[in-house]
């Protein structure tokens, strides 16, 4: 006789005693399990982000869409007070994400959410999502993040993705910075890190760990290559330190590339980076693109020329 365990829901307060004090600084710590049940690449930028007087519980950086996020969290059943406070936040940082994240969603504040993407465009995102925890007999509890709105066709796409059919829009991302690596990587002059995938960027290796250059479709119709320094959370004064650095030589840089760089360093955000901005849609005509492609070559090839010696100077190991 097959002798199995008894699954049980746990109480979130159990789990968290306290919305603010608990709840906020684990969510913030592992945004990457929320991104994984939305399919986002969420990295954090600031816990209780100012609003006007108000405070937002987590403010988040969508890095493959490079778009921002805001997540409003409360481990009650969902009200009308923090529907109103989601709406400004997401005015206020003009979110193209927002995540409503709570205990338990009644159902005209799902129905709210579903109106939102139905009357929003394709830029705007909204996800209700109901936190959970569940343990088996004994054991610790475990997280589990319970999807019960999402903008339209986000099923659908999550499905197509896991059985490894990119949906219509990766598809065309997927064969536009393929073109791009097949031209970097011939003769090795710059090697991409894994393979093409249905998602707006790519990136290459630079030769130093921490630091790679990549392309990238943004938000609001523009596009940008450029070169990260991200090491992890746990070298967030070595990813500060090099950019400080690099951002000390801005002038010769700068007058090496014959370009003027965008240097971002947004508050709270774990990577730093260095970019060249222009406009840029994924669905431009095909001479268009074409002329993207040739412009991010270009330029992906001079950052390494010119950041190399750089990095040589300034990076150890």
């Amino acid at each position: 006789m097959v002798d199995l365990g008894v699954i049980e829901r746990v109480d979130l307060r159990e789990v968290w005693p306290h919305e603010a004090q608990d709840f906020t600084p684990w969510l913030a710590e592992n945004l990457d399990k929320l991104g994984q049940a939305l399919g986002l690449d969420l990295e954090l930028q600031k816990q209780e982000a100012p609003v006007g007087p108000f405070f937002l519980d987590v403010l988040a950086y969508d890095r493959g869409n490079d778009r921002p996020v805001i997540i409003e969290n409360q481990l009650e059943a969902t009200n009308h007070t923090h529907l109103g406070q989601l709406l400004t936040y997401a005015a206020g940082y003009d979110a193209a994400v927002v995540i409503w994240l709570t205990g338990n969603f009644q159902d005209e504040h799902r129905a709210a959410l579903d109106w939102l993407n139905q009357r929003t465009g394709e830029d705007t995102e909204f996800f209700g999502v109901v936190m959970e925890a569940w343990k088996i007999d004994c054991s610790r509890a475990a997280p589990h993040f319970k999807v019960v709105a999402m903008p339209n066709d986000w099923q659908k796409q999550t499905a197509r993705g896991k059985r490894g059919n990119p949906s219509e829009r990766g598809e065309r991302y997927q064969n536009f910075f393929q073109e791009i690596r097949d031209t970097l990587e011939k003769d090795n002059r710059l090697i991409g890190l894994g393979r093409t995938q249905p998602r707006n960027w790519t990136d290459f290796a630079s030769g130093y760990r921490g630091v790679w250059y990549g392309a990238a479709f943004s938000s609001g119709g523009r596009v940008h290559v450029g070169i990260s320094i991200d090491r992890g959370a746990a070298s967030l004064d070595w990813n500060e330190s090099l950019f400080d650095s690099l951002r000390e030589r801005s002038v010769i840089i700068e007058s090496e590339l014959a370009e003027q760089l965008v240097w971002d360093q947004r508050e709270g955000r774990r990577a730093y980076r260095i970019l060249l901005r222009k406009e840029g849609s994924i669905y431009d005509d095909p001479e268009t693109l074409e002329e993207l492609r040739e412009w991010m070559v270009d330029r992906l090839l001079a950052f390494k020329r010119v950041f190399t010696p750089h990095l040589q100077e300034l990076v150890a190991d």
